[in-house]
């Protein structure tokens, strides 16, 4: 590893989807402008609405050529491809529904910008010998596609499974999404900080909101499932915790997923100035993009 390289420069850290983070826009931005100015702060995004609908190739080359040459994507499987889904399917088979998936994300790859595809998958997916099999046939339909794995059953992290289920990821390639979440029962896995790829690790923030967590389901989920402000001192953690990874893999990337109070653009942005990252000027008409007392 090149040692001129800083813990920093290994580290890229971004907010789950670009249109809910008002605190980063210039007032009165339109929607459709908001990812650009999003590639100007942050070099990294989870694309979230692909987890809803696959994006047409056209709409990728459209959001490809908004952000900068070395921006990366972490495109959110299409819930249908992660037992998400419930109803009639657009698609008429499985294989038609990641074929179309493949389509998509290859317009991002071919311009550089596909860090990843994010499987995450649900609750209910525990640890047994069918979804492992499912896992494999996922990893054989996206081959050539670089892959992150999450779960949300403890039972993949429990007792003996737990260095099993990182052999697994290893063989199989999968790029290990650390979590840290409401420890809220069997739906929520424990934090492990642990890389299966000498490449990268990728980290999704979700926020400690036991209460919230299991709402899905309820009308203002939304709202109240990744209502949580990260302190200062879980910061400091963190940054802890980030050098431990790299100890284990070349990059880090970290993702604030706690958006239900608009808490994730302050988060992040604390955290790279603790990381001694660059951090972006407040845009003009916003008063400041952390909050009173946070620094």
């Amino acid at each position: 590893m090149d040692e001129t390289i800083t813990p920093a420069e290994r580290v890229r850290i971004g907010l789950s989807g670009w249109g809910d983070h008002d605190d980063i826009y210039e007032k009165g931005t339109k929607a459709g402008e908001k990812l650009g100015m999003y590639g100007n702060v942050f070099p990294i995004v989870e694309m979230d609405n692909s987890f809803y609908a696959t994006p047409s190739p056209e709409r990728m080359e459209k959001w490809a050529a908004q952000t900068p040459d070395s921006f990366g994507f972490v495109v959110k499987a299409y819930q249908g491809m992660t037992g998400h889904a419930r109803g009639k399917s657009p698609y008429p088979d499985s294989r038609t529904m990641f074929q179309a998936f493949r389509e998509s994300a290859e317009v991002l790859r071919q311009a550089g910008k596909l860090s990843a595809v994010l499987f995450q998958y649900p609750p209910w997916f525990d640890c047994e010998r069918k979804h492992v099999d499912i896992l494999r046939r996922t990893r054989e339909w996206m081959d050539g596609f670089p892959l992150a794995l999450e779960f949300r059953h403890q039972s993949w992290f429990a007792g003996e499974m737990r260095e099993k289920t990182l052999a697994f990821m290893k063989e199989e390639g999968w790029i290990h999404t650390v979590c840290d979440e409401p420890q809220a029962g069997e739906g929520s896995v424990p934090l492990v900080l642990e890389a299966t790829r000498e490449d990268v690790s990728l980290v999704r923030l979700h926020g400690r909101n036991a209460a919230g967590w299991h709402s899905s389901g309820q009308p203002n989920w939304r709202e109240v499932r990744y209502l949580y402000r990260y302190s200062d001192k879980e910061l400091e953690e963190w940054k802890e915790h980030i050098g431990k990874l790299l100890e284990k893999t070349r990059e880090c990337w970290i993702i604030f997923n706690n958006n239900s109070g608009g808490d994730a653009a302050d988060n992040a942005i604390q955290l790279m100035d603790k990381l001694g990252m660059k951090t972006p000027e407040k845009p003009p008409g916003q008063l400041s993009l952390f909050g009173e007392g946070e620094l």
